[in-house]
């Protein structure tokens, strides 16, 4: 299996192994979806300081790919529900950009030609 460019890091909170390999799993979708993917970022935070106990856990992601970067952010009280919604997020951009070319590649531009059209003259 190819190894794709994936940064973890981790604000307020220590990186386990098996938070790092449940992150390369679920990237791993969005890279059978796109091929050109460039790089993948993913930052996990946790907030100490919320007033509720509800939205402690950040998944934050920026898939740069060529063209415009992806942005996605999702929060939850729990952390591996977050990066699902994160990789979901993400996904979905993914197959929105790949409809979007389809529909671009299949638009025919018409071109406005007038009815009459002046024969050139010669002297």
């Amino acid at each position: 299996m190819k190894q794709h460019d994936v940064i973890i890091s981790g604000s307020n909170m220590e990186l386990t192994d098996s938070i790092k390999n449940m992150v390369y799993e679920k990237v791993e979708k969005l890279y059978e979806h796109e091929d050109r993917i460039i790089r993948m970022r993913v930052e996990l935070e946790y907030d100490p300081h919320q007033s509720t106990h509800q939205k402690e856990f950040i998944a934050k992601g920026q898939l740069v790919v060529r063209g415009n970067d992806h942005f996605a952010s999702a929060a939850t009280d729990d952390l591996y529900k977050s990066i699902d919604e994160l990789v979901s997020k993400l996904d979905r951009m993914l197959r929105r950009r790949s409809r979007l070319k389809k529909v671009k590649r299949k638009d025919v531009h018409l071109v406005d030609i007038p009815s009459y059209i002046p024969k050139a003259v010669s002297f």
